[in-house]
């Protein structure tokens, strides 16, 4: 337990934060020699999310709509995802927001998660910089700009960005702190630091890509069958030699995702099962590692706290140090 609290700690400290820039020499720059950007939002029954996802890109940045553009994906939604998008772009007018309802998955090709929105979003987009965000982001002001800017001077091919977890609910309390607690720890690992293994992790919700990388490693269609894109998508990176980087972006972006308990469930084990490169063992191993660091702590508690009641706090205090 103590091993694993200097892992987070670590991790905090060595995992770069971005934070947005105020200088006004950077204005000038947004207007003259920055890259256009492209923002791809692959969007399935997302009619509680989209709106306000939207309007937080839209908002967050003010670059023209001949650097910026945003398509957002309906990826043949059951729901009105598509008629909110199309009203939403009706009502701002917005020449930036570009609104494509995705065709039906190729029969002859296997296809999974968002991985077929991505890519008919990418084949219009005009972007030297493809930025892939989920709809249960919201971004801040200047985000889009700070990690493009941050990309460029560093020459990264793969910006991973972990934005502020935001719970709603005691189901998303109990699990999703502690989930990216672990992400944290396994993004900062020894093994994913190193250039020569093939161990590699990566954060779906919001990730930047240089579009020259992209193209590379074959896209979102060269990992098309596979659940946890994200996670082939930085091991491609990492094997073509090209450079992935993470960052904290508590500044730049809040997420909250896996509402419910079904949705965390398949989540994070499909993320856990890949992450675990599709070994059973070890990600039962993973499973009970985290069982003995996040729950033993309570059962501690519950225990300490059920003595109290029946012998009082005083007798329980003499018991546990005398």
């Amino acid at each position: 337990m103590i091993t694993y609290l200097g892992y987070l700690r670590r991790a905090m400290v060595e995992i770069p934060q971005l934070c947005p820039s105020r200088d006004i020499l950077f204005e000038n720059y947004l207007n003259s020699g920055f890259p256009k950007v492209s923002v791809i939002v692959p969007a399935y029954n997302e009619a509680d999310n989209i709106q306000d996802c939207i309007m937080s890109i839209l908002d967050s940045t003010s670059l023209l709509a001949d650097k910026f553009e945003v398509w957002v994906v309906d990826d043949q939604s059951t729901d009105n995802t598509l008629t909110i998008l199309n009203t939403l772009k009706k009502n701002l007018s917005d020449s930036r927001l570009k609104i494509l309802p995705g065709e039906p998955r190729p029969a002859e090709q296997v296809w999974t998660g968002k991985n077929w929105a991505c890519t008919q979003a990418t084949k219009r987009a005009f972007g030297e910089f493809l930025l892939f965000i989920d709809a249960d982001v919201r971004l801040k002001p200047r985000a889009i700009e700070t990690v493009v800017q941050a990309a460029k001077a560093k020459q990264i091919d793969l910006l991973n960005c972990i934005p502020a977890v935001v719970c709603g609910s005691l189901v998303e309390w109990l699990v999703q702190p502690l989930m990216f607690i672990n992400l944290l720890v396994s993004l900062n690992s020894v093994a994913v630091k190193d250039p020569k293994t093939k161990t590699a992790f990566a954060a779906g919700p919001f990730m930047l890509f240089q579009r020259s990388s992209y193209e590379k490693i074959g896209g979102h269609q060269a990992v098309a069958s596979y659940v946890a894109e994200d996670v082939a998508l930085a091991r491609r990176i990492k094997e073509s030699g090209l450079k992935l980087r993470h960052f904290l972006g508590a500044n730049l972006a809040k997420l909250r995702m896996y509402r419910s308990w079904a949705s965390l469930w398949e989540g994070w084990t499909k993320v856990l099962y890949l992450g675990a490169q599709r070994s059973l063992w070890l990600m039962v191993s993973l499973a009970l590692l985290m069982l003995n660091i996040y729950l033993i702590p309570w059962l501690v508690l519950v225990i300490v706290v059920s003595k109290s009641f029946l012998i009082g706090w005083k007798r329980l205090i003499y018991w546990q140090f005398v």
